[in-house]
């Protein structure tokens, strides 16, 4: 039902009002006594085969919601209500900022993706701090898992961009499970630059070091790009063993327009900004492959990326994934996806691939 009528109806509004519209819906729907536990009832599995512990985290299920779907923390209760294993907010920056301008958020429907160039739109990390800050368990109880992803403010020259990090971490630091440094999205001058060895490790390992001045440190977490060569990859695992993060997160969005199906000339009108979808599945595969079996799967990887199907979540575990998040599947294919893959997980447990070095 979803895909023949909810779907289209949806798809005849613009990509970023729909978006609001059907958010701000889902907090009023689930605000209404009895609907929450129906949604639960419909769309969470629970089952402790389903549990996973990944950098000391105890996971109620695998599948996640990834960054960008709720940037300023709203929705972590209903987001956990359709069957989310956890939740990462934001990207959230200091300062709130209005992110680059209208249209920025277009779907690419025969590739089954989205080009976003949104540019960090938020409403700053204390608003998102203070919301946290009086959630700590669902309605029901249970606990849920929240992940910080972070960034700086887009008029942040990259030399003070640490300073923005920090900001950010002191802020989240009591109000969320970890963190994901967020250096990868194309949609922000100059942030990918940030990815260079050098100036990653360096943020890393300051980052890193606040971290172990607390009596409990935090995952920190790396988010990066499709678009990196095997050569960068090579640094990435570099810094992973260097500053001692915990993980990495594979993948962001990618600049590449290979391979679409839709027609040159509209992708050439819709312009700059990151594919998202269907068109990024094998590439975030690939890469999460690379770095499980380069590194010999000595640190967890989270995988992002195309994930449409159960089988698309399991190809990401098999390729070496601990967790996976979706987001633009979610948007295609609706709100029992979730669902769809933990079910299909107890059907078909994953067992943890051997690296070969």
């Amino acid at each position: 039902m979803y895909k023949r009528v909810i779907l289209p109806l949806l798809f005849r509004i613009d990509a970023e009002s729909i978006h609001h519209s059907v958010t701000t819906l889902l907090k009023f729907a689930l605000a209404i006594p009895g609907v929450s536990a129906i949604c639960r009832r419909l769309y969470l599995v629970e089952d402790q085969r389903l549990k996973r512990t990944v950098f000391g985290i105890d996971f109620p299920n695998p599948v996640g919601m990834a960054a960008g779907f709720d940037k300023n923390a709203d929705l972590v209760s209903e987001l956990s209500d359709l069957g989310f294993g956890f939740v990462e907010i934001g990207t959230v920056t200091p300062r709130p900022q209005p992110g680059n301008p209208k249209p920025r958020l277009f779907r690419l429907k025969a590739d089954g993706g989205l080009i976003n160039r949104m540019g960090f739109n938020n409403k700053g990390v204390g608003p998102a701090s203070g919301r946290l800050r009086h959630f700590s368990q669902n309605k029901d109880g249970r606990t849920v898992i929240v992940g910080g992803n972070i960034g700086k403010n887009k008029d942040t020259p990259n030399e003070n961009a640490l300073h923005d990090y920090l900001i950010c971490f002191r802020e989240l630091f009591d109000t969320v499970d970890y963190f994901v440094v967020n250096v990868s999205s194309p949609n922000t001058p100059g942030l990918r630059d940030l990815q260079e060895r050098e100036p990653l490790t360096r943020l890393l390992a300051h980052l890193q070091a606040e971290n172990n001045q607390r009596a409990t440190p935090k995952p920190i977490l790396l988010k990066i790009a499709p678009d990196l060569t095997n050569g960068q990859l090579d640094d990435i695992i570099a810094i992973v063993a260097d500053t001692k993060i915990a993980g990495v997160i594979a993948t962001n969005t990618t600049i590449s327009r290979d391979g679409l199906s839709t027609a040159q000339d509209v992708v050439n009108q819709l312009g700059a900004g990151g594919v998202s979808g269907r068109p990024l599945r094998d590439r975030s595969t690939e890469v999460i492959r690379y770095l499980y079996q380069q590194s010999g799967g000595v640190f967890p990887i989270i995988g992002v990326g195309g994930i449409f199907s159960a089988e698309d979540a399991q190809e990401k575990l098999r390729a070496g994934a601990s967790l996976v998040q979706i987001y633009t599947g979610f948007i295609y294919e609706g709100p029992g996806l979730a669902k769809r893959i933990n079910q299909s997980l107890l059907n078909e447990p994953i067992s943890t691939p051997q690296p070969t070095l």
